[in-house]
């Protein structure tokens, strides 16, 4: 219920009348290394349904910086995870990834992890987030995205190299799933 009065407060921020179905989430996390990365961050985790599934499975020392800029998503998930070691839950912008990554001694991720609605976010807003994900990640990271359309693939070719797409059928409304890299 919380999900859907956010959404009809702030139906371009968070982009879904629902949260991401069990198998969306699964699916979002099925190409992480788990048991090789030091470092995984989630850009815009809603009430946690992918961030759930990266707690259970990654290495106690494995640091997840979760980036939440609703308050109300920010303050259910702080709760939840308050006691979770390395699992820091921050109230901010996608795009301060560097700072936040750099404040910890973190050079750069693993894997970004993102359920940002880049179709409804503006162009300057969505420009910004890359620019600083494409640093974040550096030349070995991974970002995984989702959408429910293909509208933004071009844009994501633009700035990625799409390594993997696949399709979830199981998810209201069903959902492409990315898996990119830096381009060269």
């Amino acid at each position: 219920m919380q999900f859907l009065l956010e959404y009809m407060k702030h139906p371009s921020k968070i982009g879904a009348v629902a949260p991401s179905s069990r198998y969306l989430a699964r699916k979002m996390v099925e190409s992480v290394c788990f048991q090789e990365c030091g470092c995984i961050v989630e850009y815009g985790p809603g009430t946690g349904v992918f961030t759930e599934q990266i707690v259970l499975r990654k290495k106690e020392d494995t640091v997840l910086l979760v980036i939440e800029q609703n308050e109300q998503f920010y303050e259910i998930l702080k709760e939840r995870y308050a006691n979770k070691q390395n699992v820091y839950v921050i109230h901010g912008d996608a795009a301060d990834i560097l700072h936040y990554l750099h404040s910890r001694g973190i050079p750069q991720a693993d894997y970004i992890i993102s359920g940002l609605p880049f179709t409804s976010l503006p162009p300057q807003v969505s420009k910004k987030i890359f620019h600083a994900t494409k640093k974040a990640m550096g030349e070995g990271g991974r970002f995984i995205t989702f959408q429910y359309t293909l509208l933004k693939k071009k844009l994501f070719q633009y700035w990625f190299n799409i390594e993997h797409m696949s399709f979830e059928l199981k998810n209201l409304p069903p959902a492409y799933v990315f898996t990119m890299t830096n381009r060269c």
